[in-house]
């Protein structure tokens, strides 16, 4: 039917012709999904991925980019949440109940832990931690109400590498579920799902991101009801990514493993550097034989990334690392890691670990893109100022 100059600019029957190709893959902007008829409407099933249904549950750039995150972990399924922390907490709220217990290693990330105490303050679930090296001890830990254990190798701060396969037995026994934070290998250097765990958890924020500019999460399972579980609280929680950003995600994969041992290979090179240094009490790096678990990582990892951290000699106290830290130019002060540019942080490891018996400052870095020679002349400067 003719309608009115107004209506045709909502309304228009154009469509471009069918057949084109590029390598990008494509973004596709939808809050609202159209529907073919109502049928289509009323068939649709939106967990499986078999329909289009709302924007929030997904659409082609998405899908596209919760498969090759699959592919990467050799899972089956994969769901995209804003954050690494938005994906944890998709995990906890899609497992846990009140009156249920879940466990989380000494180590773990930070808002992970802080998810765990609100849980315990306002939810009814118990949460309890345990020595990241505790391996197939975690048997005495379990109690009849213990659904969920996680994981988290290496500890992204102290870097303790847990023995996976004695966890994830000792759990399954018990009838608990594992999850794992594969944040640290980016799913390249670590097989969780070989390693026994059911579910895998990665910030995407961080290498698969690469340029430190997108805050994203995924959850990958391979099993379908659990992944069933999960979608459940996903939708449940209204957690959706931008079209936009998981077009970032996938450019930057195709060059991820490339990056990823560009880092590995960098960091093991300041790592070895500043092992040298007499103002360094400790390397904590898991590739290094004195690191804690590096027997596990050695069995169970094929590389590692740009992160890994230092305990300054006791003598120096926090003002003179702190002055460090600062008079570094290479490395910017600033949580997270993945990207191109260097990072440093310093920890308060008395105030976040009850049993961390270092006396001396920890200090993290993320070893970027840039030479590492420079970055060597940057921490050698920067020491000679404590």
């Amino acid at each position: 039917m003719k309608t009115s100059p107004q209506t045709q600019l909502i309304h228009n029957a154009y469509e471009p012709p069918a057949g084109f190709a590029a390598f990008p893959t494509p973004i596709h902007h939808a809050s609202t999904v159209l529907f073919k008829d109502v049928a289509a409407m009323r068939s649709g099933d939106w967990k499986d991925k078999s329909a289009y249904t709302y924007g929030l549950h997904g659409t082609p750039t998405t899908f596209t980019l919760e498969a090759r995150l699959a592919a990467i972990e050799d899972g089956q399924f994969c769901l995209l949440a804003p954050s690494g922390l938005a994906a944890i907490a998709m995990v906890d709220f899609a497992l846990l109940k009140s009156g249920d217990d879940v466990l989380l290693p000494d180590n773990v990330y930070n808002p992970n832990r802080e998810l765990g105490r609100w849980l315990s303050a306002d939810f009814g679930i118990t949460a309890r931690y345990y020595d990241p090296m505790i391996g197939a001890g975690i048997a005495q830990l379990m109690q009849p109400n213990t659904k969920l254990v996680w994981t988290e190798a290496p500890g992204s701060v102290s870097m303790e590498v847990p023995d996976l396969p004695a966890i994830c037995k000792a759990a399954h026994d018990a009838g608990a579920l594992v999850a794992l934070d594969n944040t640290w290998s980016a799913g390249l250097a670590l097989r969780g799902f070989e390693h026994g765990v059911d579910i895998i958890m990665q910030a995407l924020t961080k290498y698969q991101s690469g340029g430190s500019d997108v805050l994203m999460g995924a959850v990958i399972t391979r099993e379908r009801a659990l992944n069933d579980r999960l979608a459940m609280a996903h939708m449940r929680l209204g957690l959706g990514v931008s079209a936009d950003d998981a077009y970032l995600v996938l450019r930057s994969l195709p060059g991820m493993k490339l990056r990823f041992e560009a880092h590995d290979a960098a960091a093991r090179k300041v790592a070895h550097w500043l092992k040298s240094r007499p103002e360094i009490a400790r390397v904590l790096h898991p590739a290094f034989a004195d690191c804690p678990g590096h027997a596990h990582w050695k069995r169970d990892f094929s590389g590692a990334g740009g992160l890994f951290s230092v305990v300054f000699d006791a003598r120096y106290s926090e003002a003179q690392t702190d002055r460090f830290v600062d008079s570094l130019a290479l490395f910017g002060i600033g949580y997270s890691w993945g990207g191109a540019n260097s990072l440093v942080m310093p920890y308060r490891m008395q105030a976040m670990r009850k049993d961390w018996k270092d006396a001396g400052v920890l200090v993290r870095f993320n070893i970027g893109l840039e030479d590492a020679d420079d970055l060597i002349a940057d921490l050698a400067q920067g020491l000679a100022r404590l």
